[in-house]
């Protein structure tokens, strides 16, 4: 845009021509028209084109910065191979020729910020490349098929540990394609929840040998330090921590403390010895020699338990038949009783009275049937006699020997 402009010798007092003059100046261009890939090169038709040139003069082109002689038209179609260039100028006018066009360079990449890279913070990477016509960009992450981004620029709001790795970017126009090199993304990091572990896993024996491995995702690399509850002192330094002859003593929770620059965490474990094998030998021994010993004295305090047990129903029983029954002896002393029945009024207390027994016979005599008397007992009237062999109504009966005349 120009504009004339003249200025007065009174302050303030200058002029200007407005709107202005608007001057534009076309260079030419080379257009791609079409082309065919191929292997190691390309088979384009180029054209040469300016919007300020109206009628058709001759052209010059050039490639590689050597002319071209044998075309003078406005079109060129020649193989092109990456790492050619080509442009055109009217003829005539050498000196002032068009941009040439090429396949993209080498791209470069940065990464913004340069300083460290910290998880969590938000980082960018940048894809350039000269080339014309201008490149179109595709993000890979290291031997990745799958694009991460189509644009010159990949970012990351918020960077994970899971994003460390190796980038890379290609810059692609219809001339070519070129791959860039590899950049690395280190993503600092504390160390995640450590994983513990012991060996052998098996049953840990007294007297055996014992590794803690203590191990924890990190970056920068985690410092592992071991320690056992309640203690202050540290046990060990390292990955591993190893007990040699280890003893039931050792037993308990054991934690790994994992540290670098970023923070720090820790994790568990719980120790348990079990006696050695002579210990359960020796155990195993007494229980053998003491198995016995408590199965017989069972045995023993069983058998005099029953033998207490049967001895008290015994004497409860014999009790309850000298309640109840006659006196053996007595009844084979006597040959033949005569039972009588004695009949009691409105007494509370019955009164039992003792007859001389009958002086016994020989067995050769003749012997006469003995008369059996039943007793009852009947409160508030006089007692019925009547001959019969058992008692009704009482369980025990009250037996008198009366001598026969």
């Amino acid at each position: 845009m120009y504009k004339f402009m003249f200025i007065t010798n009174q302050p303030y007092a200058w002029y200007a021509g407005l709107p202005g003059v608007a001057v534009s100046v076309t260079d030419l261009q080379v257009q791609v028209i079409k082309l065919q890939n191929y292997s190691d090169y390309v088979w384009v038709e180029l054209r040469c084109h300016s919007s300020c040139l109206l009628d058709h003069p001759a052209y010059n082109w050039m490639k590689n910065g050597q002319d071209i002689y044998s075309k003078t038209a406005a079109s060129l179609s020649s193989f092109f191979y990456p790492t050619d260039w080509i442009s055109c100028a009217v003829k005539g006018h050498e000196k002032f020729p068009s941009p040439s066009v090429y396949a993209p360079k080498l791209p470069s990449v940065s990464v913004s910020p340069s300083a460290e890279i910290v998880e969590g913070s938000s980082v960018t990477l940048t894809c350039s490349s000269d080339a014309n016509p201008a490149a179109n960009y595709t993000w890979y992450k290291e031997d990745g098929h799958k694009p991460l981004s189509e644009d010159s620029q990949l970012v990351f709001s918020s960077i994970q540990s899971s994003d460390s790795g190796q980038y890379y970017c290609t810059a692609v126009n219809k001339l070519g394609m070129k791959k860039s090199g590899y950049k690395r993304i280190n993503v600092k990091y504390a160390p995640k929840c450590p994983s513990v572990s012991v060996s052998p896993s098996a049953e840990i024996v007294e007297g055996s040998s014992v590794t803690l491995t203590c191990s924890s995702d990190a970056n920068p690399a985690a410092n592992c330090t071991w320690y056992k509850e309640d203690e202050d002192s540290a046990k060990a330094s390292g990955q591993n921590f190893t007990i040699t002859d280890i003893r039931p003593e050792h037993s308990g929770s054991y934690y790994c403390v994992a540290q670098n620059t970023r923070g720090y965490q820790n994790s568990t474990l719980q120790l348990t010895v079990v006696a050695g094998v002579g210990r359960l030998a020796a155990a195993g021994v007494t229980a053998a020699v003491l198995l016995p010993v408590i199965v017989f004295s069972v045995f023993l305090w069983i058998r005099k338990k029953r033998k207490s047990k049967e001895s008290a129903e015994s004497e409860d029983r014999t009790n309850h038949r000298e309640q109840c029954l006659p006196d053996q002896r007595q009844l084979q002393e006597q040959d033949d009783l005569q039972y009588a029945s004695i009949h009691f009024n409105n007494q509370a207390d019955p009164l039992y009275s003792n007859m001389r027994a009958a002086q016994p016979r020989r067995h050769t005599e003749e012997q006469e049937v003995a008369e059996y008397t039943a007793v009852r007992f009947n409160r508030g009237s006089e007692a019925k006699r009547g001959r019969s062999h058992e008692t009704e109504e009482s369980s025990c009966g009250l037996y008198a020997t009366v001598n026969k005349t």
